[in-house]
């Protein structure tokens, strides 16, 4: 069994693929037991061209729902879109069932548009893109009621027709919680290419912590690099007493605790901010409009550390 793939499943390119008992009742057991998805996937090629302008891909993961994934996401490319206007930031969002980052930026009455060189994605700021499978409804309030295959292809369809332009200095990808069809179909898929990572998002308490810990593990299964963890939620500092209070406490000693034990770096920890809240339902720049508040100096700080592990990938 190849050692990148998680225990549950042989892998499509093993020889056992589709005949063990772990296959039973897998919509893909007599494709994979005919020994069809061992040939090479033409749409890897396509793929590989279309990221090849980008410099790097970071997948925002969590074992978790309900963590802040999306809003880390959103705040992490709007400082890197703040910092340096000359870097181009493209955002990704594969929650299928759950979009949430068009409401988050703003733009969640906008239109995808398609020309001979693919889907357009929306602009929120002259550097900074954004592409959701929410901006494909008729509704905001429709449900994605779709199985596995059908996702997978919408990633597929997302990494090779999404026009992100000449070049992208990082692409970040918001995930839904979990290690399931999405994330394994974002790794089989990137793994054709170059400068691909993860960032793990967690929340103090150990009931989060414990599904960061099957994150990680993923991660390490799948062969997929982790720049880091990141702690949201932290602790609450009151705007008007100035008291730091810890809203998730650290019982086990949070997140920082656990990298060391995983052997992954720590990034740092986000505060809990009830303007972040209010800014996310609003669509409202967060970073912009609080560019003094304790969380923004905390995403400053992560970003920092992020962009130095990028470098030891």
């Amino acid at each position: 069994m190849d050692p990148n793939i998680p225990n549950h499943c042989p892998g499509t390119d093993s020889s056992s693929a589709g005949k063990v008992s772990a296959c039973q009742g897998c919509p893909n057991q007599n494709i994979c037991a005919s020994g069809e998805t061992q040939l090479p996937d033409p749409a890897l090629e396509i793929l590989k061209d279309r990221l090849s302008s980008v410099k790097y891909k970071i997948l925002v993961l969590s074992g978790k729902g309900g963590v802040g994934k999306s809003t880390f996401t959103s705040l992490l490319a709007r400082v890197l879109a703040s910092e340096n206007e000359q870097k181009n930031i493209g955002v990704l969002d594969v929650d299928i069932c759950g979009p949430s980052l068009p409401l988050v930026f703003g733009v969640q009455d906008e239109n995808i548009h398609q020309s001979g060189s693919g889907w357009s994605p929306v602009f929120i700021e002259e550097n900074l893109s954004v592409m959701s499978v929410g901006f494909l409804l008729e509704s905001k309030d429709d449900a994605v009621i779709w199985r596995g295959p059908k996702k997978n292809a919408m990633i597929k369809q997302f990494l090779t027709e999404v026009d992100w332009g000449d070049t992208l200095d990082y692409l970040i990808v918001d995930t839904p919680p979990g290690t399931s069809d999405e994330h394994l179909s974002l790794v089989q898929f990137l793994k054709s290419t170059h400068n691909f990572s993860a960032v793990v998002v967690t929340t103090p308490q150990e009931v989060s912590l414990l599904d960061v810990r099957k994150e990680l593990d993923f991660a390490r299964k799948v062969g997929l690099p982790v720049l880091g963890v990141v702690e949201n939620m932290a602790s609450f500092v009151c705007p008007k007493c100035k008291v730091t209070s810890e809203i998730f406490p650290k019982n086990t000693g949070g997140a920082a605790q656990m990298a060391l034990e995983m052997g992954v770096p720590f990034l740092g920890s986000v505060p809990l901010d009830p303007s972040l809240g209010r800014c996310c339902d609003e669509g409202i720049n967060f970073v912009q409009k609080h560019a003094g508040s304790p969380t923004v100096l905390a995403i400053k700080r992560i970003v920092e550390n992020l962009t130095s592990s990028l470098q030891s990938i």
